[in-house]
């Protein structure tokens, strides 16, 4: 861990949403992935105090088509880290004064300052996915959106900041499969948004928009890292890992620590206030 690990162009070979998958029956099972994710995990919080002590900024960007498992991977990611730390950034719709601005000024207030780490829940990257296949912004504005952006990333990484740039991957027989979850789970509808269903139909205009963006954003200095996520655990698992061979930090060394003894009680007496406990049915 904590070695970078060398970005090749095969990394973005796509062979698209018709590629083999593993079968249910292959899938890794729960305990398997807590039992491969609990040391990454403790690297992460090896690299968070890194990172608080060498005054860092790491930026990671998570792209995906619908129901690919961003959600997942950053609460991987985030579960033992502190929130001081790691700040994950998911941006509501711009409101009419941030529509008027430059598209992207939004997205740069949010950027790390030293010792943080931020995660985009998707980003910048709206205009060139969903805005461009919705409508929510013409082809001239999504073009040149496109044509600016390695412009603006070659500067954010000039400042000193550390960019992660991935993009989830789903086949379109899982996509209906977990879209089709949320619809007949009570616990999931939430996730169920009406853009989902109107997406759900434009599956190759989000390939061709996809293919474009690779095509003119990915770059020596910020490449598109693409992962599959037909099984969600080894999709996690591959990012985490891969995630923290990209950060060249160092493990601090951690002093030996003894809890020391508490105090005595001495005139201290348990209070006989009737207190409002909950029940314990469990």
């Amino acid at each position: 861990m904590g070695k970078k690990s060398k970005h090749k162009d095969s990394d973005l070979e796509l062979s698209g949403p018709e590629a083999e998958q593993p079968d249910a029956a292959d899938r890794m099972r729960y305990k398997e992935y807590r039992r491969l994710l609990e040391p990454l995990q403790a690297e992460l919080v090896a690299m968070q105090e890194w990172v608080k002590e060498s005054g860092a900024k790491v930026c990671i960007v998570f792209e995906g088509r619908d129901t690919a498992g961003k959600g997942g991977v950053i609460k991987a990611i985030t579960e033992r880290v502190s929130a001081r730390v790691f700040r994950v950034v998911a941006l509501p719709a711009p409101t009419e004064r941030e529509k008027s601005q430059m598209y992207i000024q939004r997205y740069l207030t949010h950027l790390p300052a030293a010792g943080e780490v931020v995660i985009f829940d998707r980003s910048w990257y709206n205009r060139a996915g969903v805005e461009r296949v919705m409508g929510f912004c013409t082809e001239e504005q999504s073009q040149r959106f496109l044509e600016l952006t390695p412009t603006v990333e070659r500067a954010i990484v000039d400042s000193g900041c550390i960019l992660l740039k991935y993009w989830l991957e789903v086949s379109a027989e899982q996509q209906t499969l977990r879209l089709q979850s949320r619809i007949d789970d009570p616990r999931k509808i939430w996730k169920l948004s009406d853009l989902d269903l109107k997406s759900y139909s434009h599956w190759h205009d989000y390939s061709r928009a996809r293919d474009d963006m690779f095509r003119l954003t990915d770059t020596g200095w910020a490449p598109w890292f693409v992962v599959k996520t037909d099984d969600k655990k080894r999709g996690r698992l591959n990012i985490l890992s891969h995630l923290l061979g990209q950060i060249p930090y160092e493990p601090l060394h951690r002093p030996d620590v003894t809890l020391p003894e508490r105090q005595p009680a001495g005139d201290y007496e348990e209070p006989t206030q009737q207190l409002h406990w909950i029940p314990t049915p469990f």
